[in-house]
C-alpha cells in the first residue's frame, strides 16, 4: 500500500475493537515517530503519555463526553505540553547537542544566549501557544505513521482538559494535556469505515505557481 492509498484508508475511527491490541513493536514505532517530530528550535517542549491500563482508560470516558474510543482503543495517547519553556530546558538542549554532535561551546554559545533571551522575553501564554502549535505537528507525524502501519486512530480535542490533567497528576509534572489520540483497530461494525472520504477537488485546495 503506497502512502496515498494509506492516507485514503485512514479515517477518524468512531468504534474500536477492544479485543485487538497493538504489538510492542507498533507502540515502539509510535514512540519513535513522536520523538522524531519537528519542533521549534529543536527544543521538543512536549511529552507523550501512553496508557494501556483498562481501568484508567475507562476513567477518561466521563471526561470525554462519553466518547467510547478512549476506553475501547488498544492504547490511549495523551499529547501534552510543558507548562513553561525554561532557561534550564534550553540549556539542557544545548548540552545534549554538545554530547551528541561534539559541538564546542564556543560555536553554540552565541545561539544559546540568543535563544535564552528570546524565551525570557516571551510571556508564559506565548510560550504555551507555541508549544501547543507544535503538538499538532507531532499529531501529523503520528497520523501518517498510523496510516502507513495500518493502525486505526482518532485525534480528539473534545475533552475536559483540566479534569484529565487532574486525573493524571499533570500539574505536578509541569505538564498540560492538549490532545487525546486513541489508537488500535477499527471494529467490524464501525459505520464510518466504509464511507467514502469527502474532500474538495485538488484544484480547489492546491495552488500552483509555474
Amino acid at each position: 500500500m503506497n502512502i496515498i492509498e494509506s492516507l485514503k484508508w485512514r479515517y477518524a475511527t468512531k468504534k474500536f475493537d477492544p479485543s485487538k491490541k497493538l504489538s510492542t513493536q507498533q507502540i515502539d514505532t509510535l514512540k519513535n515517530a513522536f520523538n522524531l517530530m519537528a519542533s521549534s528550535f529543536g527544543l521538543q517542549p512536549l511529552k507523550l503519555i501512553i496508557i494501556e491500563n483498562e481501568k484508567l482508560k475507562e476513567e477518561f470516558v466521563k471526561y470525554c463526553y462519553y466518547q467510547r474510543q478512549v476506553a475501547d482503543a488498544s492504547h490511549l495517547l495523551v499529547l501534552c505540553i510543558e507548562n513553561d519553556t525554561t532557561t534550564e530546558a534550553i540549556n539542557a538542549y544545548f548540552d545534549l547537542e554538545k554530547e551528541i554532535r561534539g559541538t564546542s561551546e564556543e560555536i553554540i554559545s552565541k545561539y544559546r544566549n540568543q535563544l535564552i533571551n528570546n524565551f525570557q522575553n516571551k510571556s508564559l501564554e506565548e510560550k504555551q501557544i507555541s508549544a501547543t502549535n507544535q503538538v499538532y505537528l507531532a499529531l501529523g507525524n503520528l497520523m501518517v505513521v498510523c496510516a502507513i502501519e495500518k493502525i486505526d486512530a482518532c485525534p480528539m480535542e473534545g475533552f475536559m482538559s483540566e479534569k484529565i490533567d487532574e486525573l493524571l497528576n499533570l500539574p505536578a509534572q509541569n505538564l498540560k494535556s492538549v490532545l487525546l489520540f486513541p489508537v488500535g483497530f477499527r471494529a467490524d461494525d464501525d459505520f464510518m469505515s466504509t464511507m467514502k472520504k469527502v474532500r474538495k477537488p485538488l484544484n480547489e485546495t492546491v495552488l500552483e505557481i509555474l
